[in-house]
């Protein structure tokens, strides 16, 4: 999962998103694909049809959505979920937003951004307490640190926040050229550094017997969570279905992590055949190494949480490196209603 929706680094960018999204959000309704579907029999059961659109195909990152639908999570709590595949054109925070779509996983940087741009969205979870996006290098290569990034070439999405981010932060400069989906050039080239997710290119290098490392983006304090997303109006609308989907959802990551992860395993892989179990295996161990899901207990991490004062610094960060077009707080962009109370 190297990219996880879109991320807006300059001014200019953000504003064509903004008329782009606006065009999308007036002009174009619920389509055949994207509409939500209404099953009779599951209305007959009693059972709420819910909608929810991830930002990739599916993977060990989304695992605990799937382990909530294959273990019957969601039926229990009364509803009937259609978890949807994403990929790189997945237009999360637009589905949502027009009523495609009643959930959607979206970074808390894009989605503030989103919500500076006038869309209706409010996070009411966090499905990763710490995005897992990182620098992939060769093991040999002498860049150590961020701050060695000075002079590189760096392979990555050409919009992400965290560019200018870094540059600013350490003071380096180095050329940036676009993702291509696949390892091939960085394989080929020993001082290349690329973008990567520490679930999934760290696997494929280490299935081609390529040694590498990876830098953490949360080593350089910029630390976004992954969010469960949705439209402001339902939540002011249906509450208690907001209310149920949250809480089984945070059950299912909690099964999937601490129990059997096969019953999302055998979903995923029958829904993306580019899976393999192997790479399952890696994501699943990895996203427990890095406390990408949990987080830090000693920090008050948990399953689900959002720290409004955590995510009041990150958009202060935005602000400061200009990657919002208004100022916000944190009220504006989540919401602590639907989580449990700590325990």
């Amino acid at each position: 999962m190297s990219v996880c929706g879109f991320r807006f680094m300059t001014f200019p960018l953000r504003l064509l998103s903004f008329v782009s999204s606006c065009a999308l959000l007036v002009g174009c309704g619920p389509t055949d694909q994207s509409a939500p579907s209404k099953n009779a029999d599951e209305a007959a059961a009693g059972l709420t049809p819910v909608i929810m659109q991830t930002d990739w195909f599916p993977q060990a990152e989304h695992g605990g959505f799937y382990q909530a639908l294959a273990r019957g999570f969601y039926r229990e709590a009364g509803l009937d979920v259609d978890v949807r595949p994403g990929g790189p054109s997945s237009h999360v925070r637009l589905r949502v937003a027009r009523g495609d779509a009643d959930f959607g996983l979206l970074r808390s940087d894009d989605t503030a951004m989103a919500i500076s741009q006038g869309l209706p969205l409010v996070m009411v979870a966090a499905s990763l307490q710490h995005d897992g996006e990182a620098l992939l290098v060769h093991a040999d290569s002498p860049v150590q640190d961020f701050s060695d990034l000075d002079g590189q070439t760096v392979m990555a999405p050409l919009s992400m926040v965290w560019v200018s981010y870094i540059q600013k932060k350490y003071d380096v400069v180095f050329k940036l050229v676009p993702t291509t989906y696949g390892l091939a050039s960085f394989f080929a080239d020993p001082a290349l550094v690329r973008s990567c997710y520490l679930t999934s290119e760290p696997f494929l290098a280490q299935e081609r017997g390529v040694p590498v490392r990876a830098l953490p983006l949360i080593d350089a304090e910029y630390d976004a969570y992954a969010g469960v997303v949705v439209r402001r109006e339902l939540v002011r609308s249906s509450p208690e279905l907001v209310r149920a989907f949250v809480a089984a959802t945070l059950r299912g990551w909690e099964d999937y992590l601490n129990g059997d992860p096969s019953p999302a395993d055998t979903l995923i892989l029958e829904r993306n055949p580019q899976m393999s179990q192997g790479q399952l295996d890696y994501s699943r161990a990895a996203l427990i190494e890095h406390s990408m899901v949990a987080g830090f207990p000693e920090k008050g991490e948990r399953i689900g949480a959002i720290d409004m004062g955590r995510l009041q610094h990150e958009i202060d960060r935005l602000r400061e490196f200009d990657a919002l077009a208004k100022a916000l707080s944190a009220e504006d962009i989540a919401t602590l209603e639907f989580l449990p109370a700590a325990k």
